[in-house]
């Protein structure tokens, strides 16, 4: 059975920092595509980061680059997101998501995506 489960989120000032995590269980975690998405209300899910199997790729979203980092504890099977310099648009629910497919223009949609995180609340402050 595929588990997904985030924590992290939290409440934090515009200019902050978070870092998220995803406890992956029920897969080889070192050979399957993962990554994270966010939905802010009245909006659509949205690709943040995607990290390829064995980790040696990674995509983000023109909006998060250079903030955001998506990494993997091969160790203890955890997907981290270190989320920097946050802003209030970066309000969402965050997902942990396990991907089936990988998208050639590197932007990825909830197509692409086979299993998901109960997700985890990240709000900025202006």
């Amino acid at each position: 059975q595929v588990q997904l489960v985030e924590s992290g989120g939290g409440l934090v000032q515009a200019g902050g920092s978070l870092r998220l995590s995803c406890a992956v269980s029920g897969v080889p975690f070192r050979s399957v595509a993962l990554g994270w998405f966010r939905q802010a209300p009245h909006k659509e899910r949205e690709f943040v980061s995607v990290s390829a199997h064995y980790g040696d790729v990674a995509w983000y979203h023109d909006s998060v680059k250079g903030r955001f980092t998506i990494s993997r504890d091969n160790a203890k099977n955890t997907l981290n997101l270190q989320m920097n310099n946050l802003k209030p648009e970066d309000t969402a629910l965050y997902y942990c998501a396990k991907l089936s497919t990988y998208s050639a223009s590197g932007n990825f949609t909830s197509r692409n995506v086979r299993y998901w995180g109960q997700g985890t609340q990240v709000t900025v402050s202006s």
